[in-house]
């Protein structure tokens, strides 16, 4: 499939959600990740990252396509290509979001652009989130979306990187269906790749279902998190280099640099970069 359809006129283009946040998605969260918090009340702090589980579309089903995200259009441009990712994304964290508060999500498509890769065509769009709870800003996102053509038979593949060998912390994964199920349901993402292997494997050309982008950047912050409990997250970027399947184990992994600075990453079971990512701690 081609792409060479104009989308100048999306960019610029903005919406607003108001959410509330509650407690419940926090306390699903943390057992989905298989943590020992606490159990959320008034005034919680939003972990960062976690602010993905608010402010997500909860559209009707008959507007839904057959990936199971929304039909295309409305906010985003109505890219044809069928496969549709998240490819990484830049965070500033001012403030947390608290539970109890009302949200608002400003979001504004920033850039739209098409390129061609080993695959076939490809459209990048990039969009900017503005977060705001009861005191102002709280934080600031560049989300990048990819849509790409069908996956191939004998379509070249992108050579893996192997990933870093020097961390200094690191957690193995089980990404089980009942994981990824969980964090969908979490983040009401009906997109088929992470729960319908019938699906992934026989439309989609995959192996097994698909680790949530989100997810694994979650994964590798909240590795962090664990190592340095009490540290407050200032800035967070990420960028998606291989996907993951939950066929196979995988390794978040980190090491700190200078500065408060680390850099965080994914090995895939065949020691393969699958994530790259860097965090900055007050």
């Amino acid at each position: 499939m081609t792409e060479h359809h104009d989308y100048s006129a999306w960019v610029g283009r903005s919406e607003t959600r108001h959410d509330l946040i509650a407690a419940a998605p926090l306390a699903g969260l943390a057992a989905t990740l298989d943590r020992d918090d606490p159990p959320p009340t008034a005034g919680t702090p939003v972990p960062p990252l976690w602010h993905w589980i608010y402010f997500n579309p909860q559209v009707p089903a008959r507007e839904i396509g057959p990936d199971g995200h929304p039909k295309r259009g409305g906010f985003l441009p109505p890219v044809a290509l069928p496969r549709r990712m998240w490819a990484g994304g830049r965070l500033e964290f001012l403030q947390p979001l608290r539970v109890g508060e009302e949200g608002v999500r400003t979001s504004t498509i920033r850039s739209v652009s098409t390129k061609s890769g080993r695959s076939g065509a490809l459209v990048f769009v990039t969009v900017r989130h503005e977060l705001s709870g009861a005191n102002g800003l709280a934080l600031t996102e560049e989300h990048d979306i990819v849509y790409r053509d069908p996956l191939q038979p004998g379509a070249p593949e992108v050579p893996p990187q192997p990933a870093p060998a020097d961390a200094t912390f690191e957690r193995e994964i089980v990404p089980d269906p009942v994981l990824l199920f969980r964090y969908s349901a979490l983040t009401f993402n009906g997109h088929r790749i992470h729960y319908d292997q019938p699906y992934v494997t026989g439309v989609e050309g995959y192996p097994g279902l698909i680790v949530h982008g989100p997810l694994i950047a979650t994964l590798l912050l909240d590795n962090l998190r664990r190592q340095h409990p009490e540290a407050t997250v200032r800035r967070f970027a990420f960028k998606a280099v291989r996907p993951i399947f939950d066929i196979h184990r995988f390794h978040v992994c980190g090491r700190p640099d200078e500065g408060g600075r680390f850099t965080l990453w994914a090995r895939d079971h065949q020691g393969h970069l699958a994530m790259q990512a860097t965090a900055e701690l007050a």
